[in-house]
């Protein structure tokens, strides 16, 4: 099965890989139901999820019902629980928004809600993130996840998304993380989509993130938290979410003037 994820995923172009989905995934959640792991996102349990990647596929990583992967379950939890994203008045910015949270975070009537991205069906407003059409300090919250590394002048879109945010503003811009890294890695002479799929984890990344992502995020202006969400989690919850051990969560505030 892994292989033939791995066929998709680098087979079929994105957009229509998302159109496809919506038609695939309830017959794989019907499928696969079950009571070992639990997608919180909608409630929904699997006996397993299924495996995701475009390089080396990870084993039980991806929600048959969702399509939810680590990262978004993760993200999902910390929201949830540790803000009021669910229940405050906010102006949100979300780039390049997940299936996963799409059409639930369109439906909360306490979110004046934007999706933003140069390809993505899902997205509301066709923009460059280096480049955004947005007034200064117009968003309470921006989500940019699993973008950035996509960028080659990352740090123009940190300042972008710097500019859009309003002052006293958050914002959660999760990356690939090899922690294990001090530095960053990229290399823009390797242009081989299998060569950048070998090295990088994935045929359109640009850069492997290492643990100055969260200084290069600070040196445009943003107060940086590394939250280690998963660490107040306990292993049986890990587990039962499938969640990433260790996954930092960069959360990212505009200081207030």
């Amino acid at each position: 099965m892994k292989k033939l994820f791995k066929l998709i995923l680098n087979g079929i172009p994105r957009p229509l890989l998302i159109r496809l989905s919506y038609y695939i995934s309830p017959l794989l959640a019907f499928s696969m139901r079950g009571t070992k792991h639990t997608d919180p996102i909608d409630g929904r349990q699997f006996k397993s999820f299924l495996p995701y990647g475009y390089e080396s596929p990870r084993e039980n990583v991806l929600s048959p019902s969702t399509l939810s992967l680590e990262r978004h379950r993760l993200l999902w939890l910390y929201l949830k629980k540790e803000t009021d994203f669910f229940r405050s008045p906010y102006k949100v910015l979300h780039f390049a928004p997940e299936q996963a949270f799409y059409k639930r975070f369109r439906k909360l009537k306490n979110l004046d809600y934007t999706t933003t991205d140069l390809n993505s069906p899902l997205a509301d407003v066709k923009a460059d993130i280096c480049d955004l059409p947005f007034d200064d300090s117009s968003y309470d919250i921006i989500l940019c996840n699993h973008v950035l590394e996509h960028i080659p002048d990352d740090i123009q879109a940190m300042q972008e998304l710097y500019r859009t945010l309003k002052p006293g503003g958050w914002g959660i811009f999760q990356i690939p993380q090899d922690l294990k890294r001090d530095i960053t890695f990229e290399d823009d002479t390797i242009t081989d989509k299998k060569e950048r799929a070998k090295i990088f984890g994935q045929y359109d990344h640009v850069r492997i993130y290492g643990r100055d992502y969260f200084d290069k995020l600070r040196s445009v202006g943003f107060e940086v938290k590394e939250v280690d969400y998963t660490s107040i989690l306990s292993a049986e919850e890990v587990e039962k979410y499938r969640l990433a051990k260790g996954e930092l969560i960069p959360l990212v505030r505009k200081p207030a003037f």
